[in-house]
C-alpha cells in the first residue's frame, strides 16, 4: 500500500478498535501520552506497550513491556509506533508474531522503514507510515482546530 488515501484512512480509524502505542509515555506533554489519550477518549482501547511502565495503568487499560507480553485475548488490530525508524522492523517482527487479530501498523510522523512496510505488507497488513492518528482522525472527521490541535484549553499553560 502506498500513501493512504483519505478513504483509506478513514477506514482504518473507523475499523480499528484496540490500538497497541509502542513507546507509550506517562508524561502529558509527550506527544505518545496525548495521542494515546485523544484515541482513547474517542472510543478506542489503548493498550500501551512501554518496558519503563510495565505493569501501570494509563487510560484504563495495563501497560505491557512488550508487544509479545499482550495477552492472547486481547483483540489488537492496530500498532502505533513511537521509536525511531531503525527500530521499526522487530516491532513489526513482535507484532506479526504476537498479534492474531492485527490489521494495521501505523509508524508516526517522522518514523518511516521500508523494510518494515515491506515486511508488514507481505503478511497482509495495511501500513500507515510518517502520519498522528490523532492528526488524521482530527482532520477527516471535522475536529481539527487552528494550529493543528483540538484541545480544548484556551490558555497558554498547562
Amino acid at each position: 500500500m502506498t500513501k493512504p488515501t483519505d478513504t483509506q484512512l478513514r477506514q482504518i480509524l473507523t475499523d480499528t478498535k484496540v490500538i497497541a502505542v509502542v513507546g507509550l509515555s506517562a508524561k502529558p506533554v509527550r506527544a505518545s501520552y496525548f495521542v494515546g489519550r485523544y484515541l482513547s477518549m474517542r472510543g478506542k482501547r489503548v493498550i500501551g506497550v512501554s518496558p519503563g511502565l510495565a505493569g501501570q495503568t494509563l487510560f484504563g487499560e495495563v501497560v505491557y513491556g512488550s508487544l509479545k507480553d499482550i495477552p492472547a485475548d486481547v483483540p489488537v488490530d492496530m500498532v502505533d509506533i513511537f521509536r525511531r525508524s531503525e527500530h521499526v522492523p522487530p516491532i513489526v517482527d513482535d507484532a506479526v508474531a504476537s498479534l492474531p487479530n492485527l490489521r494495521t501498523i501505523w509508524m508516526q510522523i517522522g518514523v518511516q522503514n521500508p523494510e518494515a512496510r515491506a515486511q508488514a505488507e507481505s503478511a497482509g497488513l495495511r501500513v500507515v507510515e510518517h502520519l498522528c492518528p490523532k492528526q488524521e482522525h482530527q482532520r477527516l472527521f471535522g475536529e481539527l482546530r487552528k494550529g493543528g490541535f483540538a484541545t480544548g484549553v484556551i490558555s497558554s499553560r498547562l
